[in-house]
């Protein structure tokens, strides 16, 4: 039934969100992107769509968008394939304009990860867990 998900997210400028996305190593799909209007990026096999916010306005039906500085409406996880990789992107995030607001740490023994916004405000969870210290 379903192939793939799609996040849309509204961003104030998608140059800059697009020169963000990917310096931290998101990829780019320059085949759905349009300057000025969207950017489209493949993380793992989720599609997230970058729409400038007066084409996101339209596209969901005209409702207000949230205040990013203020107020969060979601949390957007991805996995990584190891610590280090999480150490990577943590430093990426920060080199690239994003603002890293949990640094990278183990959570209950068997994750370890970091949470940022990017220049929009959007949150994102980076994790790499080992399922081998699940239930130890």
């Amino acid at each position: 039934m379903t192939k793939e998900i799609w996040l849309n997210l509204p961003v104030r400028d998608v140059e800059v969100s697009q020169a963000f996305f990917s310096a931290i190593g998101f990829t780019l799909k320059p085949e759905q992107s349009a300057p000025g209007e969207r950017a489209c990026f493949l993380v793992g096999k989720t599609v997230v769509m970058l729409f400038a916010e007066s084409i996101f306005k339209h596209v969901n039906g005209g409702l207000p968008m949230n205040d990013t500085q203020s107020t969060a409406q979601m949390l957007i996880s991805f996995d990584a394939e190891s610590r280090a990789e999480i150490d990577e992107l943590a430093h990426k995030v920060k080199q690239s304009g994003g603002h890293v607001f949990s640094e990278p740490a183990e959570n209950q023994g068997w994750m370890y990860g970091f949470a940022f916004a990017d220049p929009d405000g959007h949150r994102w969870n980076g994790l790499y867990m080992d399922f081998s210290k699940l239930n130890t």
